[in-house]
């Protein structure tokens, strides 16, 4: 990349250089967190776990994004473990570098350096709704590649981080129902000759985020022999936003994402665009530990809310600007639960 294109990539709100500082020093928080976890199978800041999983068996999961539980108001073991705290707040993993999702603007003085965006408003919700203030949260920031682990050993109650809910991931942890649609799509240069997720990526180094969609879907293509063989599949990185800077510095051609993410991305930089149309479809839910059944159950009856009064103020806001007029991403999704057993 040439030193025009570069300064010209960085142009915008702040700079994707700006961002790539913030994701660094995520990465840097997320490895000095504290570890909770405890051998007497406690979740360490969301209270007792239990043996049991909160949601079907991933070997037998359909529509992964149909296997949460009903909505409840109640409280229980968990929400109690929450409320009892000395410092009294839902301690939450999100990004801070997602645009439009979970970021810090620096041209909003009106901001204060807080965290704002989609997924963000969604917390404060479900602050609100638990603790009867929306600004009784904890943010910790939580890269990619670390969200799972992150609710394991009880570093968060939960993540709220454009993360898709999928069978594999029951197996780790449970999920909310769903409260956006995407697909995985291919991000690249506007002058490059790449037309989406096909053979136009011959020969092509593409980027993809540790631990993410994106990457096992690559991974799998690549196994499966329907990924355009000469495509270079390049080692994850940690964060997503890792790769638009990758993609920037000619270190690769093409990044593959969650469209949603990519629409903002381009949105930063005007030097790349989406490419091709979404060829997965994918849901965002809410990610708490297994064992948390009133926790999962609340935060379902919050997004049964939020569905009504809420969403649509939020998605005006942040994403309707990027994503564009007539975008599948408009609506909520339906909320469909799993049946008792």
């Amino acid at each position: 990349m040439n030193a025009r294109r570069l300064r010209a990539s960085l142009r915008g709100w702040g700079g994707v250089g700006t961002m790539a500082l913030a994701c660094v020093t995520a990465l840097v928080l997320a490895l000095m967190l504290p570890n909770s976890a405890r051998g007497d199978g406690s979740t360490g800041v969301g209270g007792p776990g239990l043996a049991r999983g909160t949601q079907a068996r991933a070997e037998d999961c359909t529509d992964p994004q149909n296997q949460s539980l009903a909505p409840s108001g109640a409280d229980g073991t968990t929400i109690d473990a929450i409320k009892n705290r000395k410092d009294r707040r839902l301690i939450v993993g999100v990004d801070q570098n997602s645009y439009h999702w979970g970021y810090r603007d620096p041209n909003n003085p009106k901001a204060g350096g807080d965290l704002e965006g989609f997924d963000i408003d969604l917390v404060h919700a479900i602050a609100k709704n638990i603790l009867g203030d929306e600004n009784a949260v904890q943010f910790r920031a939580i890269p990619t590649s670390q969200r799972i682990p992150a609710i394991q050993s009880g570093q968060v109650d939960m993540v709220v981080r454009t993360m898709t809910i999928n069978c594999t991931r029951l197996k780790d942890v449970a999920f909310s129902a769903p409260y956006f649609k995407t697909g995985q799509q291919v991000l690249a240069p506007v002058s490059s000759g790449i037309t989406g997720y096909d053979k136009s990526l011959a020969g092509k180094k593409i980027c993809s985020a540790a631990k993410s969609t994106a990457n096992e879907r690559l991974v799998a293509d690549r196994k499966a022999g329907s990924l355009v063989s000469s495509a270079v599949v390049l080692p994850p990185v940690p964060n997503q936003l890792d790769c638009l800077v990758r993609l920037q510095l000619g270190e690769a051609d093409a990044v593959v994402t969650d469209g949603a993410l990519a629409a903002s991305q381009a949105a930063q930089d005007p030097t790349v665009e989406l490419k091709g149309g979404t060829f997965t479809t994918e849901y965002y839910g809410v990610a708490m530990k297994l064992g948390a059944e009133d926790l999962v159950r609340r935060v379902n009856q919050v997004l049964a809310d939020y569905r009504k009064d809420g969403w649509r103020q939020s998605y005006d806001k942040w994403l309707a600007p990027t994503l564009g007029p007539h975008s599948p991403s408009e609506s909520p999704p339906p909320a469909l639960y799993r049946q008792p057993t």
